[in-house]
């Protein structure tokens, strides 16, 4: 089973290098992170996904509390939220990829006679169908951003809630 952490940190230079440090000496196994900026410039957001099998997802937390960078974690795999991962695919130019675009609702980015771009912002399983898709229709290039998520409604996970 996949558990998603999100984590607040301080947006300072070293703080990924320390939570990915974290994760390399405890052999925890990460199946997708992501970092970005939030509405508070000084403030970074990561999104964490751990196959629990593998990693124990309160061991985690207890970790990155102890980094002085982390402000906040939540594990949200249990409260309602939503997630995106997003794919860049580059394919071979055929009906049927476009086809398969329309299916899942992707957008085409660039087209050529030979290439095709193609781009689904998705939840993880739902990419993970799309490009598997595709597949037999020969991909030449993937890109992924990985998983980044939100809590619904009033779940919020900031340093200081507040509804706007």
């Amino acid at each position: 089973m996949k558990h998603t952490l999100v984590a607040i940190v301080e947006n300072e230079p070293g703080v990924l290098n320390r939570v990915v440090s974290l994760f390399r000496r405890r052999n925890f196994n990460i199946d997708s992170l992501t970092v970005g900026r939030t509405e508070n410039p000084s403030i970074s957001r990561m999104t964490i996904v751990l196959d629990s099998n593998v990693t124990r997802v309160d061991q985690v937390q207890k970790n990155l509390y102890k980094l002085i960078n982390v402000i906040q974690v939540c594990e949200v795999t249990h409260q309602p939220f939503i997630s995106r991962d997003m794919a860049l695919i580059k394919v071979r130019a055929s009906g049927q990829a476009v086809w398969l675009a329309s299916q899942f609702g992707a957008r085409i980015l660039d087209y050529s006679d030979e290439m095709m771009i193609l781009e689904l912002s998705d939840e993880e399983a739902r990419v993970e169908q799309f490009i598997e898709a595709l597949r037999p229709y020969g991909i030449i290039e993937l890109v992924r951003t990985g998983v980044v998520a939100m809590g619904r409604g009033k779940h919020i996970v900031q340093p200081t809630p507040h509804l706007a």
